[in-house]
């Protein structure tokens, strides 16, 4: 082999290894993420619906809120 093929070959087992340690990550990453949403999810329905962190009626108050703060914003104006 020449000296060209031979780091040909270096180069190639180099990448495929580089590749592969990627894709293990990469991997890796995904699932940690999908194990992160599944929590969420739990804990947000726990506490939207089971009535533990924040309740209907708590989230309700909030929503009016800040529709009566956007609304409020127009009165000072004349039509």
């Amino acid at each position: 082999m020449s000296g060209v093929e031979t780091l040909l070959t270096i180069v190639v087992v180099a990448l495929a290894i580089l590749f592969i340690f990627v894709g293990v990550q990469v991997t890796l990453v995904i699932l940690d993420l999908r194990r992160t949403i599944r929590r969420l999810n739990s804990l947000l329905e726990d506490a939207i619906l089971g009535g533990g962190l924040i309740r209907p009626d708590k989230l309700t108050g909030v929503l009016e809120f800040f529709r009566k703060k956007r609304e409020t914003g127009s009165h000072g104006q004349q039509i």
